[in-house]
């Protein structure tokens, strides 16, 4: 199915453009929590609704990180950005990471939010159960969220998080991204890509953990990085949204075509936050 422009909000007009796409659980409200306290000056972010959630919530589409990368590449023709970074939380981490592989030549940095690897999740047929349920089920999706953030959110908070994801997704497009994102294996694809990547993980997460950005971002990727943040789970955004700003940011600016800061990254520990 061809590429149609991703609703999206732009967020305020540095030179630096940056893209961020969201993760199963929510549309671009899923970025909400940390746009006050962006660096507008800085840069320009562009936020994201993928086919299925939000604005696109009715948009028709085969709901892959495939297409979803091809959706990216079509906004930032459309919005003229010839070079851009990008940003993807969890699931959107997998589309970020598509992105990388089919434009490394337009991919300035890439920030991986608890990124889902793009080897795929792959997980034990009880976990497949819980996950491939959730659709129409939102006790799982609660479970979900609560065993990813290490089971130390308050019940209104877990609940504040199901009721959002239900309302921004469509229940058929959302079991149909499940297969794309666990399911397929592209690394051989992105691996060796040499734009500067960052992944940061939630210390709280036992799902997509350090160790597990160690055996496949911190491999596949030139100068990759890693950066934990003790206080969060896989919802940093939400949980510590000034010191997932501060990471990210940083990073960001440390682009070479903003003051000739790049180096060779590959294989480094940022420092934790949080």
């Amino acid at each position: 199915m061809a590429s149609f422009v991703l609703p999206h909000a732009l967020r305020g007009g540095g030179s630096h453009k940056v893209i961020a796409v969201h993760g199963w659980f929510a549309d671009r409200s899923a970025f909400d929590a940390v746009l006050p306290d962006l660096d507008q000056d800085a840069f320009q972010y562009a936020l994201v609704d993928l086919r299925g959630y939000g604005d696109a919530k009715g948009a028709l589409g085969a709901y892959t990180t495939g297409e979803g990368a091809d959706d990216v590449l079509a906004l930032a023709d459309r919005l003229g950005w010839e070079r851009f970074s990008v940003i993807g939380h969890s699931m959107g981490g997998s589309v970020a990471q598509r992105v990388l592989a089919a434009a490394p030549h337009r991919v300035r940095r890439i920030v991986g939010i608890s990124p889902v690897p793009a080897s795929g999740l792959p997980l034990p047929p009880q976990q497949w159960e819980l996950f491939s349920s959730a659709a129409h089920a939102p006790e799982n999706r609660r479970a979900i969220i609560d065993f990813t953030t290490g089971g130390r959110r308050p019940a209104a908070w877990l609940e504040r998080m199901v009721r959002r994801s239900l309302e921004c997704s469509d229940p058929k497009a959302f079991r149909a991204w499940l297969d794309s994102w666990a399911g397929e294996d592209f690394h051989t694809e992105a691996e060796g890509a040499q734009a500067p990547a960052l992944a940061v993980v939630g210390a709280l997460d036992p799902a997509l953990t350090t160790e597990l950005m160690r055996q496949t971002w911190m491999r596949w990727y030139r100068s990759g990085e890693l950066a934990e943040l003790r206080s969060a789970g896989h919802y940093a955004m939400d949980e510590t949204p000034l010191e997932l700003i501060r990471t990210v940011e940083d990073f960001l600016r440390a682009d070479g075509e903003g003051g000739e800061a790049d180096g060779d990254g590959r294989g480094s520990d940022r420092p934790a936050a949080g």
